[in-house]
């Protein structure tokens, strides 16, 4: 990471190589004339803030070096330097400036080989044997952007990934908080309704009531402290959930008529099977609490089999109104059916004849 913020130190071999390639250090004219080439260079330090405009640059200070007697032979340097600012412009996209650039090289170095290729051993060779540097410089260009792109799209992979886990997290918890908060506080508006009708008839009742009203909102209160435990430090700090084995006290709380019956053996399942039974159970619950009329019984049956748990919820028709008016969110059937589909089950919800409702629900363990 220090590296990529100081780029600058990737570059000093660059440099080294730029102050002591051959042949500026001998020939004709002062040692200060010779060393003139390296400051056309240069512009090679401000190459990525500026890439087209270093590149002319570079390529007119080759041009001033090849029709100057002096530096002409002080080639290496400037095909360097070109390949240099050629490698830049591929690496950042940028092809078509990069191809004109190459085109330009192209031209001076055939200028080269016509002005001072004579004078050599093989012209053709000292035109020709130059090309590879600048088609490594190509090659290499494209090699370092694909591999950029590539790893800004894992990155951009690993965001999306992270904000649909954050995304998905906060739905499970929305989920987790529209059952406890729906089920415990329409018990205790239920049974609070039932107390203040029942405070003159049956003081005793009345009792019995408030007990169930003020376990339910300690239950609640505990729910909602083990939710936001997990919203603060995450997945380490999850306690143990609610269980099959606590469907007894649900259906307890409701204060209505509510028969339970379990089958099967419930060891062995995974601990997220069972708690998305339980709630399936407690939105089912909920729901009768809140629509169903208020003389209305109920009736629950859980089947547990090592590769489906069967869950069906019904309640009877009845002649009384409903015992509060409480408000739907919206979010109880489509909570029971995201949690139905992280099991590939199936839902089945409807009225049934005698005016009661059922809500059926399986979910497969095991394929």
């Amino acid at each position: 990471m220090w590296v990529r913020r100081h780029r600058w130190t990737v570059d000093l071999p660059l440099y080294a190589v730029f102050v002591f390639l051959a042949p500026n250090w001998a020939g004709q004219g002062s040692w200060a004339v010779r060393a003139i080439p390296m400051l056309f260079l240069l512009p090679l330090l401000v190459r990525r803030r500026f890439p087209r405009t270093v590149a002319v640059l570079i390529l007119a200070g080759a041009l001033v070096t090849y029709t100057n007697e002096i530096w002409a032979y002080d080639r290496g340097r400037a095909e360097l330097g070109m390949a240099v600012v050629l490698f830049n412009l591929v690496q950042r996209g940028d092809r078509r400036f990069g191809a004109l650039t190459a085109a330009a090289i192209l031209g001076l170095d055939l200028m080269w080989g016509v002005s001072w290729g004579p004078f050599t051993d093989n012209p053709t060779l000292t035109v020709v044997g130059i090309m590879p540097i600048h088609l490594a410089a190509w090659t290499l260009g494209e090699f370092f952007r694909a591999k950029a792109q590539l790893t800004a799209e894992e990155d951009r992979r690993t965001e999306a990934q992270a904000r649909a886990a954050v995304a998905e997290e906060r739905a499970r918890i929305a989920r987790e908080l529209h059952d406890v908060l729906a089920h415990s506080i329409s018990v205790i508006v239920l049974n609070a309704e039932g107390a203040k009708l029942a405070r003159h008839r049956d003081p005793e009742a009345v009792d019995r009531t408030l007990d169930t009203i003020g376990r339910t909102g300690r239950d609640a209160l505990a729910e909602l402290r083990r939710l936001l435990e997990v919203l603060h430090a995450g997945q380490g700090a999850r306690s143990p959930q609610p269980t099959v084995a606590e469907l007894r006290g649900l259906v307890e709380q409701c204060g209505r008529p509510v028969t339970l019956e379990v089958t099967g053996d419930p060891t062995g399942l995974p601990a997220s099977a069972a708690l998305q039974a339980y709630r399936i159970v407690q939105e089912a619950l909920t729901n009768m609490i809140k629509h169903a009329p208020a003389d209305a019984t109920g009736r629950v049956e859980v089947a547990f089999a090592p590769e489906k748990i069967r869950i069906e919820v019904t309640n009877t028709g009845g002649r009384a109104s409903p015992a509060a008016a409480l408000p739907s969110s919206g979010r109880g059937l489509p909570g029971m059916r995201q949690r139905v589909e992280m099991y590939h089950g199936q839902l089945a919800t409807g009225p049934l004849p005698d005016g009661g409702y059922r809500v059926g629900a399986s979910l497969v363990v095991r394929p």
